[in-house]
């Protein structure tokens, strides 16, 4: 008997120590920090033709993984490259200016390595501003079955520009405290991302963000963070803050409502009489995504929820268009 048990507590220490020898491994990166803010220039051909009306569209592209997203389910290949066929078809008719995507892989196992940054930015976009939020060897998650694992990840946030991007910041915003500390180790870090754009001489500040979406404390703190940037920005700068901020208006007591009650920002293709929903794109029931804008800087020209992007994410983009003022 004693000799049983002896062999089974050196068998758990052998599957305990082959548990951290992997949970290390796993949640190390693979990348140098100071590669996770990247200004990057490209070369390819572009057109520019707007008559001083800018346009800028943001989107939670759901790493191309459609209604597939976070899901215990297979995602073949073809399913990724039949969504990023749709979204630069899709985007070549938008034609915006200035592009914001949340949930973008730039070397990800789970979107079959493609950087989908890149690919994107070959359709004119020779101004790209990059921010990973995301970097371990090997995710698993969904939990079961193992098959389904994310893997190895790199993801995040990119601005794309037709025109010159400058003075950029990758900022990160808090996490949230209670999380187990395995979960904690694997999990991306959210963040803002604060660039300048050069239009056609003239300097604005766009902002991407993407919240947190469990934690409604966490978000809260987050979102005074962003608010706070947005602010300070303001005061100098014809200023855009998007990206999906995780919150609904219809949600009990709505962190969103601290900017809509801002005093002299507006919010594009919203009212709140009258709003088209960004989440999930087979059946929309909530509004996650926003363009807010400086008023006393920025003219709203027009804006809309990009419905022809269909299920090539579970967020369907946002757009709009403007006039900088004299």
């Amino acid at each position: 008997m004693k000799n049983l048990l002896r062999v089974l507590l050196k068998f758990l220490a052998l599957v305990l120590v082959a548990f951290l020898i992997f949970f290390f491994w796993a949640s190390s990166p693979t990348m140098d920090e100071k590669d996770y803010a990247k200004l990057i220039k490209n070369n390819y051909p572009t057109t520019i033709s707007n008559d001083s009306v800018y346009s800028i569209v943001t989107y939670n592209v759901g790493y191309l993984s459609g209604m597939t997203n976070n899901r215990a389910v297979a995602k073949p290949k073809q399913l990724f490259d039949d969504n990023l066929k749709k979204v630069k078809e899709e985007l070549k008719k938008v034609n915006p200016d200035i592009i914001a995507f949340q949930e973008i892989d730039y070397n990800a196992s789970r979107s079959y390595e493609v950087n989908q940054e890149e690919e994107f930015a070959k359709l004119g976009y020779n101004y790209v501003a990059k921010g990973v939020n995301w970097d371990e060897r090997y995710v698993p998650f969904p939990y079961w079955p193992p098959s389904m694992h994310f893997g190895k990840i790199i993801s995040g946030q990119s601005i794309l520009s037709k025109y010159k991007l400058k003075d950029y910041e990758r900022i990160v915003l808090e996490r949230v405290p209670d999380n187990p500390f395995y979960r904690d180790a694997l999990y991306l870090e959210r963040l803002v991302q604060v660039v300048k754009v050069v239009l056609d001489g003239k300097e604005i500040v766009v902002i991407n963000t993407h919240l947190e979406a469990f934690d409604k404390a966490t978000r809260i703190k987050q979102l005074n963070h962003v608010i706070d940037i947005f602010k300070k920005h303001a005061e100098t700068h014809p200023t855009i803050l998007l990206g999906d901020f995780n919150s609904d208006p219809k949600y009990k007591d709505p962190a969103i409502n601290k900017i809509f009650d801002l005093p002299g920002v507006g919010n594009a293709a919203f009212s709140k009489d009258n709003y088209d929903l960004t989440f999930d794109t087979k059946d929309p029931f909530e509004r996650l995504d926003y363009i807010f804008y400086t008023e006393n800087t920025i003219e709203y020209v027009s804006g809309k929820v990009l419905k022809n992007f269909e299920q090539a994410s579970d967020h369907l983009p946002v757009e709009v268009k403007f006039r900088l003022k004299q």
